[in-house]
């Protein structure tokens, strides 16, 4: 396997051509590949993910970037991306310092795993694959179900005219598991996704006990109750709200949206927006996450970004832009979802922190309401503030306890008002983490990962 380090004397070659135009330049290689097997009763499906390999180069002209992109990763596309660029740069009236400070970190991470998934080889995902099957289909009332496995090299390298020079190789891994439900022309399902950094060993998060508690969730649908409606008491569990730091409130605290004067959040940055007990985190750095990094595209590195702390809103994310703009730093946000999209402020691995209450104790306090699993969706509203986020399942909160088994339903209501009615968090034991994907509206999707405890807050509810 190549390694995007041996770019190394090309690209310093054509940042070097482009120091006579400007005061700053940058590039920026890529190259993702994997595979991945989705097995289901009638078919296996072994595929190779698209090899996606290319460089950008970008430099900064009197009030803007200049950028050119290449597929072509050997001297003479390098060269050409780095003409182009000069080209345009030749236009302008002459150079002029660009935003914000220029990264000058010097750093590899190359994180090869004992056991690389690359070298499992297709045959043995498909065993996996064919054993989780087995699993969930043993379950009575489960005739169908999807099994997803795959794995991913993400290779990223990085230099600039500032002196930075970083490379980054991260494997991450995914397992997903979609049990199906048939009963009297009823069909239903639940669900299972898992992944991060890591090889093969991930592949024990595919345990026979997680399979079969997930395709007995589906069996339970089938006779599950109607969701309440109305404004009341819910207790999200860790995914969902790992989704509401994320969608309902995470997008807002996208710098490049205070700049545009879309997050309903700017004017509120430094007020109390919680109680003492909440803190919401943004962070590249966290551990063999699904939305970990080690540097952004800009070449800044992944850290821990408090959002709220201690129930303050305290700080945003921002790539060198926004931060010039709002007299901060940049966080390690800046990313591009490949070498040829767009560079924009994104987020990462976004969670609550835990608390210290019990999943028991917070229904109790709860008394009546509803406790939401397992969400599917979430949208954002960042101008407004508004909120919905869609869970496949819950349980209904009668008297202090966990009762009926609910259809999907929807949280809705103010984002604002959901953090000022939170009553208390789970404890760290109940911590998780979920992958996922993130665009910045429809399109640019990311790797991201999001995550909580059990929270207990007040929201309006209704069927999906």
């Amino acid at each position: 396997m190549s390694d995007l380090r041996e770019l190394d004397a090309e690209f310093a070659r054509a940042l070097r051509s482009l120091e006579s135009r400007t005061k700053f330049a940058e590039a920026l290689a890529q190259s993702d590949a994997g595979q991945e097997v989705t097995l289901d009763r009638r078919s296996v499906t072994p595929s190779r993910e698209p090899r996606m390999r290319g460089a950008v180069l970008r430099a900064w002209g009197p009030g803007r970037w200049v950028e050119a992109a290449t597929s072509s990763l050997n001297a003479e596309g390098i060269g050409k991306a780095a003409s182009a660029v000069a080209d345009a740069l030749s236009k302008t009236d002459g150079g002029s310092t660009p935003p914000g400070p220029s990264s000058t970190l010097r750093q590899d991470w190359n994180e090869r795993p004992a056991r690389p998934m690359r070298d499992l080889g297709m045959e043995a995902m498909i065993a996996h694959a064919r054993d989780a099957f087995g699993w969930a289909t043993s379950v009575a009332g489960v005739h169908e179900c999807q099994i997803r496995i795959g794995w991913t090299d993400e290779e990223r390298f990085y230099m600039n005219t500032a002196g930075a020079r970083c490379y980054q190789l991260l494997p991450k891994v995914f397992v997903g598991v979609v049990p199906v439900a048939m009963e009297n022309g009823q069909v239903d399902y639940d669900y299972l996704g898992e992944g991060g950094v890591g090889g093969a060993e991930r592949l024990g998060l595919l345990n026979e006990e997680k399979v079969r508690n997930h395709a007995q969730g589906s069996v339970e649908l089938l006779k599950a109750k109607e969701p309440p409606t109305g404004r009341m008491a819910v207790v999200l569990d860790p995914g969902t709200t790992g989704t509401f730091a994320h969608e309902s409130f995470g997008h807002g605290t996208e710098a490049d949206q205070f700049v545009r004067d879309r997050s309903y959040l700017r004017p509120l940055l430094g007020s109390m927006l919680g109680p003492e007990f909440l803190t919401i985190v943004d962070a590249g750095s966290y551990p063999d996450g699904w939305g970990t990094i080690r540097f952004d595209d800009e070449g800044n590195p992944a850290q821990r970004t408090a959002l709220v702390d201690h129930g303050r809103f305290v700080g945003a994310l921002h790539d060198r832009e926004t931060a010039a703009a709002l007299h901060a730093r940049p966080t390690g946000n800046a990313r591009r979802s490949d070498f040829l999209s767009r560079l924009f402020v994104r987020m990462t691995n976004t969670y609550v922190e835990a608390g210290d209450w019990s999943l028991d104790d917070l229904v109790r306090e709860a008394k009546d309401g509803v406790l939401l699993e397992h969400t599917t969706s979430g949208i954002e509203d960042p101008l407004g503030g508004q909120m919905q986020i869609k869970v496949k399942k819950g349980r209904l909160i009668e008297h202090g306890q966990l009762t009926s088994r609910v259809k999907s339903m929807a949280l809705s209501g103010r984002v604002l008002d959901v953090l000022k009615d939170a009553r208390g968090l789970s404890r760290q034991s109940d911590f998780e983490m979920g992958p996922g994907y993130c665009g910045k509206g429809h399109t640019d999707l990311l790797p991201v990962a999001s995550g909580g405890t059990y929270l207990l807050s007040t929201a309006i509810v209704g069927p999906a």
